[in-house]
């Protein structure tokens, strides 16, 4: 069969790795590409649906710049769609629309109308909280961007250049579908080995060093300046009440508790009798302390190193009736995953010698490099091996028991506000599984 005649101009082609001189441009440009403007060129060596494409997949790049939109084909001549392109990146080029449309302005404000749509028609998040996420990445169209409404503030944290580059106007767009008047937008901690450069944050005239938000009628305090992410971890709420569920009388441990997100909310919702908070830096652990006092609940949080607090409380023969073990992000690129299983399995076989015969725990992983799968598998993995520790120092005792049983009760996730999206599962990054230590 004839091919047909490519009639686009042809233009300077250069590697796929780009060039290697100075950090790529982070200058702000608007979200749609000016139609009369010249776009720059991506092809593939083999034809993909999937929205991110790796660098060994390209074959050659015509004419685009790091952040740029670029068109993206499949040989010479079928256009496959549009994407952001940065040779920088493992991932060089993250599509934002497939087919021959060019993404324009139309098409992203129908982006933006939809996901603000999701959280505040469908789900209502309006009714039981101001800080919830409006915009999850892929999953709403925006890849490697993530968007938290916190009160007034729309905080957002750019995973690569390209959207970086756009987050002012995206910002822009949304304030008035949401109702909030000041933004902040910052580069995540890896972009400048991820992504080329290492920009700082940008935040709009007026914007206030913290604000106090509330959910399901409990008050926390956000700081933005050295927060983690967007400021709060909005993820984490529909667990954060199920669990204040459980805890009504009983004695609550919240392991690596950053804020105090679990230990507040197991208080002031659940009424746990005793709830200690542990974290290692002291920094959220103050405004932990500042959350307890706002909702007028007592709340005792300890600055120590997890693995060493848990072997004290070993040692001492302490066990909580709930036990949380929420820790940060162990795997952050492919090369971490079986370091980052290694300390989950850690933690977690430490922290279920913790929890009181009959008791709850609640453990999470926030790695989206981890599956659902392997988690649930190091987590019985765990399991069996801690209760083998807790049969030997039994058996040391004196007495003799069967191993002890774990019922797996639930596994749940992110709130419905960080939607998954079908062609691209990463982005169901958080697992959460509860367990109950028979006796």
């Amino acid at each position: 069969m004839r091919r047909k005649q490519d009639s686009r101009p042809k233009h300077r082609a250069y590697s796929p790795h780009g060039e290697t001189s100075g950090a790529p441009s982070t200058r702000q440009q608007p979200l749609p590409h000016n139609p009369a403007a010249p776009i720059g060129a991506v092809y593939l060596k083999t034809p993909t649906r999937s929205p991110v494409i790796y660098r060994k997949r390209i074959d050659r790049v015509e004419q685009a710049k790091p952040g740029d939109l670029v068109a993206v084909y499949a040989g010479d001549n079928e256009l496959l769609g549009y994407g952001l392109f940065n040779p920088r990146s493992e991932i060089g080029v993250r599509i934002v629309r497939h087919g021959q449309a060019l993404p324009d302005e139309a098409f992203w404000d129908a982006k933006l109308r939809s996901a603000v749509a999701l959280r505040r028609d469908l789900l209502r998040l309006d009714e039981t909280t101001n800080a919830y996420r409006v915009i999850h990445a892929e999953s709403d169209g925006f890849p490697g961007l993530v968007v938290d409404r916190i009160g007034d503030v729309l905080s957002a944290e750019a995973y690569n250049l390209g959207m970086y580059q756009r987050a002012d106007d995206v910002l822009a767009r949304l304030g008035p579908l949401c109702g909030t008047t000041q933004t902040l937008f910052r580069a995540s901690p890896q972009f400048l080995s991820q992504e080329g450069s290492d920009p700082p944050p940008v935040g709009s005239a007026g914007l206030p060093s913290e604000v106090t938000i509330q959910e399901f009628g409990t008050r926390f305090r956000v700081r933005f300046e050295g927060g983690h992410k967007t400021g709060f971890f909005c993820d984490q709420r529909d667990n954060r009440r199920r669990l204040a569920e459980l805890c009504r009388d009983r004695t609550v441990l919240d392991l690596c508790c950053y804020t105090g997100g679990f230990a507040v909310q197991a208080k002031r919702l659940g009424g746990a009798a005793d709830v200690i908070g542990v974290d290692l830096d002291e920094a959220p652990l103050e405004l932990a302390r500042e959350n307890a006092n706002l909702n007028q609940v007592r709340v005792r949080f300890v600055a120590a190193d997890a693995f060493n607090y848990m072997r004290d409380m070993l040692q001492g023969g302490r066990r909580f009736d709930v036990v949380v073990l929420d820790p940060p992000k162990l795997v952050r690129s492919r090369l971490e995953v079986e370091e980052g299983i290694r300390k989950h399995l850690d933690l977690n076989r430490l922290a279920m010698q913790l929890v009181a015969p009959g008791g709850l725990m609640l453990t999470c992983c926030c790695s989206g490099l981890i599956s659902e799968a392997e988690f649930l598998k190091l987590v019985l993995t765990a399991a069996r091996q801690s209760g083998e520790l807790v049969e030997a120092a039994t058996a040391e005792r004196g007495a003799r028991h069967a191993p002890r049983p774990v019922q797996v009760l639930a596994r749940s996730g992110a709130a419905p506000d960080h939607p998954v999206a079908a062609a691209f599962p990463e982005t169901e990054y958080l697992h959460a599984v509860w367990l109950r230590m028979e006796r």
